[in-house]
């Protein structure tokens, strides 16, 4: 028992109060649009707490969001386009956590910092991918976002700005993403579970921080049934490239 105190008493700090303001905005943010959890987190997370501790936390969290939102957002979604893009992703996982483990945490998370920024700009610019959408295409993307949620817990950016520029609906655009990141939530704990990651400590900063991202979340789809979409993206726009500068900078 006087382990788990140890372990107790090292979360309950200031840095514990900063993360739940930044798992409270990204709830908000799931809620209302379909993504911004991984990467608004794990960056906040990573820098924290550490990338091998950060990115834990951040994927478990992920999962019990996913659980909260995939039953909808399977009948919504169009399942023909996201099945190949999710599946790939999964099989890429892997790959991305062992990257995880081998590479530098300093320089890993400077890279997420940097990835968020630029994510955050092109984000803010009129850029979007036009073109058709065959299957080594959508697999393309799947492998370059399970890649990246392995090693960094950010699958969302090439999945975003690939999805966002379709024609469809808010509606279908935020059931898209709810179900790739349900699909991509299951896989990638597996890695982090094997390698060790899953401590006590780690699993005392999830029980934190799962209520808090709960009422963000209902908070956030309360949101999207009042709000017009176009009122989300300066909203998520600040807060990715305030988490980019953070991870970046600090």
């Amino acid at each position: 028992m006087s382990a788990i105190a140890a372990e107790i008493a090292a979360v309950a700090d200031l840095r514990l109060l900063a993360a739940a303001l930044a798992t409270l905005v990204a709830g908000v943010m799931r809620g209302y649009a379909g993504f911004g959890t991984a990467v608004l987190l794990a960056p906040i997370y990573s820098t924290l707490w550490g990338p091998l501790a950060g990115v834990p936390v951040m994927l478990l969290l992920e999962l019990a969001v996913s659980a909260q939102l995939l039953p909808r957002s399977w009948r919504e979604a169009d399942r023909p386009l996201i099945l190949p893009i999710g599946i790939t992703a999964c099989l890429a996982t892997p790959l991305g956590a062992w990257l995880l483990v081998a590479a530098e945490p300093e320089a890993l998370r400077r890279f997420m910092g940097g990835f968020v920024l630029v994510f955050g700009l092109l984000l803010l610019s009129p850029w979007r991918y036009h073109g058709p959408r065959p299957l080594p295409l959508n697999m393309g993307v799947g492998l370059v976002a399970g890649i990246l949620k392995g090693a960094t817990g950010i699958s969302g950016p090439p999945v975003i700005l690939y999805l966002l520029s379709g024609p469809d609906e808010a509606r279908r655009h935020r059931a898209n993403l709810i179900l790739f990141f349900g699909l991509i939530a299951v896989v990638s704990i597996v890695m982090p579970i094997a390698l060790g990651l899953i401590t006590w400590a780690v699993l005392l900063k999830l029980v934190v921080m799962v209520p808090v991202m709960t009422a963000g979340i209902l908070l956030g789809a309360r949101l999207f049934g009042i709000l017009p979409v176009r009122f989300y993206r300066p909203f998520a726009l600040l807060s990715l490239v305030s988490a980019g500068l953070l991870a970046l900078l600090a």
